[in-house]
This record gives C-alpha cells, structure tokens and sequence, in this order.
C-alpha cells in the first residue's frame, strides 16, 4: 500500500570528524521517502525553491517515490548546517534558514487522498492536522513525529491532532516533556490517554523503545564501526518502520516488532554516509541482510 509522507526537503550543510560538506540533499520527509521507498511507493509532500535543480529531483524519481505533492516556490530551499563533535550525540545547529519552508501549507494532490498509511512530520501540529482533514479514504496507519519546539509552544494544537494518529515517534526527552513524566513507562500511559496507541522512543545509539497499550519491544542501535553523518538517523528509522507496515499492509504485534528490526536497520545505514548518499544505493538484499544479522545478535534462549 501507498505510504504519505508530509515533511521538510532541503539543503544541509554538515560537519564531522569525518569531514565537511556544504549542500547535500536532506530534509526529514527525503530520509524518511528514501528509506520508507524499499518497502512501498511513496507519496511525498513538500515544498523546495528554484535552486532546487532538476539532479536534486532525480534521486528522488529513480525511486519508489511520487513526487507529484512536492511544491515549488519562488526563493530558496530551506537549508540547515550543523557540526558534530568525536561524540556523534551532540551537534552544534550553525545555520536554520526556513527560506520557501517558512510558508509551507501541505496540499495534497487529488491522488493522495486515499492514502491509508500516512507519516506528518515534524512540523506545526496545526499543518499536520490540516493534511489529515484532506484525507478522503479510511486510513490505517497515521503516524507523527514531533519535537520540543512544538511541545512547549504550541501543546493545545499538539494534543488536538494526536487524538487522531495511532504511532507516536518521538525521542526520550521529547516524550518526558510531553507528559511531565520522568518514567517512560508511566509517560507512555499518559500518551496512550491523549490518543496513540502506540509510541516508539528513538534514544539514538541506544537504539528504540515500542510501547504498545498491549505489549512491550526494545531494539538495540545495529552496532557500526563508524558513523559518518548522524543526521538522518531518527528519519530513516520512522522510514523503514512505516514502510515496512505499509508493505505489510496490515498492522498487529508481529508486524509492529518487525517495523521496529527494519526502522534500525535502515537507520544504520543512513550514517555510513554523508546525507541520503548510501539510502540511493541501497538494495533491498542488503536491508534484508542486515534484518537477518540483526536477529542473530539479539535471540538468545532462556
């Protein structure tokens, strides 16, 4: 089944131990669309500028990605640059230029609106439930991505639309801050109350939490020998995750726990790379590959 995804396209600048690099096509909704594409077309929804040429589009199309939903607009791309440290955990934000993203209001194309799997990313919550009331067809799956930003500014909003999305994606803090609990497990239950039935907690190289109203799952980060862009990292997870749910067509524990196996493993691979670079090369033998590893390193028999 047809997966939306209604996001950020745009330009990074990043730095690391591992070198520097001043344009590279990123943006959450492209890590997610690349990573997402291995398991199930891609509608994307975005909004990009007239600097945004016609090679940029192209890692797009030679995917399973639709990019009729993908706006232009007079100006420039958004555009972020950031440097990481030894320790891939911390970043320093150089630069934030909204650019043409500053007037994002999503508009979903005609044929959009049957999608029964969709993924708002971290944009205003208002927006995210602008793009909902534009869905005509029964959705399965509607899952949400958030950040502090809009937690702490505009929590009333925030709360309106969660009452109508099943997954929940966020990070550890983000998910104390939301509900004012320490504990995660008494955090979830807070969730649970607001309307997802659902949460997964990134917690980066610690790996991710699932928290079912019925069931619990953890997956470990896929260990690397080195990381070389973090960036993408937690959009490439929620990628593979509801790719994998849309492939499958259907949602239950097992098919929630194997999101989970196949969020980490297209995560992992994100970061041997700088930007979307190693998702464009990406075959699906090798996501499978790495799902089987991931399995081996995790089962153990009591």
């Amino acid at each position: 089944m047809s997966l939306l995804v209604v996001g950020s396209v745009a330009f990074d600048g990043i730095e690391t131990p591992h070198g520097k690099h001043d344009r590279l096509l990123g943006g959450a909704a492209s890590y997610f669309a690349l990573a997402a594409c291995h398991f199930a077309p891609v509608r994307l929804v975005g909004i990009v500028g007239d600097d945004f040429t016609a090679q940029d589009v192209a890692v797009f199309k030679h995917q399973q990605i639709d990019l009729q939903g993908l706006e232009r607009a007079t100006g420039k791309t958004f555009y972020w640059a950031g440097r990481y440290n030894q320790n891939m955990n911390e970043r320093t934000t150089l630069i934030t230029d909204l650019n043409v993203f500053a007037n994002f209001k999503p508009t979903l194309p005609p044929a959009y609106t049957d999608s029964a799997f969709i993924f708002l990313g971290n944009i205003d919550p208002t927006l995210q439930h602008s793009v909902l009331k534009q869905v005509t067809g029964k959705t399965k799956v509607v899952g949400l991505d958030t950040m502090n930003y809009w937690i702490e500014r505009t929590p009333a909003e925030l709360k309106e639309t969660l009452k109508h999305i099943q997954v929940l994606v966020i990070n550890d803090d983000e998910t104390r801050q939301l509900t004012g609990q320490h504990n995660l497990t008494r955090a979830a239950k807070e969730i649970f109350k607001m309307g997802p039935k659902t949460l997964v907690i990134k917690r980066g190289e610690h790996g991710a939490i699932m928290m079912h109203e019925k069931f619990l799952f953890s997956v470990p980060a896929f260990p690397l020998e080195e990381v070389h862009d973090p960036t993408g990292a937690g959009d490439s997870f929620a990628g593979g995750f509801m790719g994998y749910l849309a492939g499958a067509g259907k949602v239950n524990e097992r098919t929630l726990r194997n999101a989970m196996v196949y969020g980490s493993v297209l995560g992992s691979f994100a970061v041997e790379k700088f930007g979307v670079q190693r998702l464009t090369t990406l075959r699906r033998s090798e996501i499978h590959a790495r799902a089987r590893l991931f399995s081996k390193l995790t089962s153990f028999k009591l």
